[in-house]
C-alpha cells in the first residue's frame, strides 16, 4: 500500500534540517514543544499577507531566537524597526500569559527571501491572495506557474487547487503541472507548501510542489 508522505518529512536528515533546534536542557520537552507550536501559530496569524516562507526556532539555555524568512522584510520590520519591536512585545506578552516563558531572551531575526517565485510557500500565498481578490482560479494558477517556470533554478512545478472552484455547488480538484516532480528521489530538492484561500462561499485548498534539481554531496559533485 502506498502512502502520501510530506516531501519535507521524508527528506529530513538527508537534505533538510530541523525547523526547531534546541541546545541545552531537554527536561522541559513537553513545554518547549507547546511553546514552539504556539510561536508558529501566532506568527502565521499576525504575519498573514507578508509572504512569510519559513519560521525557524533556535532555543538555547538563555536565548530564544526566532528566524522569520519573508520576501517583504521592510513591511515586517516597519519604519525605524517599530514593526518588529511591536511584534516582539506582543509575542512576549502572549507567551507570559500562557506560562511558556523559560527565562530566555527573545530575539527576532528577519531575513529576506531573494527569489520568492521559486519558494513554494510564497507562491501558494500569492495564489491565495489572487483567489481572495475574486480573480478566476485558472488565470491565477496559470500566471503563477509561468512566473515560477521562468526562474532558472526551477525544473518542475505542480499546483493543485481543491474546493468550490468558481463558486460551484460541488467541490472538485484542478491540477496544473510543468516539468517533473520526482517525489520518490530523496536527493531531489522538492519544496512543498499548503495554503488556504478563505472565500465567502467556502475555503479553497492550495498545494504547491517546486522541484529545484538534485542535491549531491561534495564528493559526488567532484566526480
Amino acid at each position: 500500500m502506498t502512502h502520501v508522505v510530506h516531501p519535507y518529512s521524508s527528506r529530513l536528515g538527508i537534505i533538510r534540517d530541523w525547523k526547531s533546534r534546541w541546545f541545552g536542557d531537554k527536561k522541559n520537552y513537553r513545554a518547549y514543544l507547546k511553546s514552539d507550536i504556539f510561536v508558529r501559530r501566532f506568527l502565521e496569524k499576525e504575519l498573514r499577507g507578508f509572504f512569510v516562507s519559513n519560521i525557524e526556532i533556535e532555543r538555547g539555555e538563555k536565548t530564544l531566537k526566532v528566524i522569520i524568512e519573508t520576501s517583504r522584510p521592510g513591511m515586517v520590520i516597519g519604519r525605524n524597526g517599530e514593526g518588529s519591536a511591536n511584534l516582539k512585545k506582543k509575542l512576549e506578552k502572549d507567551l507570559i500569559k500562557r506560562g511558556l516563558v523559560f527565562n530566555q531572551d527573545l530575539r527576532l531575526d528577519i531575513r529576506e527571501v531573494k527569489s520568492p517565485e521559486s519558494n513554494s510557500a510564497i507562491v501558494a500565498q500569492m495564489i491565495a491572495e489572487g483567489l481572495e481578490k475574486r480573480m478566476p482560479f485558472r488565470r491565477v494558477a496559470k500566471q503563477m506557474m509561468e512566473k515560477v517556470v521562468a526562474n532558472r533554478d526551477v525544473k518542475g512545478v505542480k499546483i493543485l487547487l481543491s474546493g468550490r472552484l468558481g463558486g460551484a455547488d460541488m467541490a472538485r480538484k484542478e491540477k496544473m503541472k510543468s516539468g517533473r516532480i520526482p517525489l520518490q528521489t530523496l536527493r531531489a530538492d522538492v519544496d512543498f507548501a499548503r495554503q488556504e484561500a478563505r472565500l465567502p462561499y467556502g475555503t479553497i485548498g492550495i498545494q504547491v510542489w517546486i522541484y529545484k534539481g538534485d542535491i549531491f554531496t561534495e564528493k559526488q559533485r567532484k566526480q
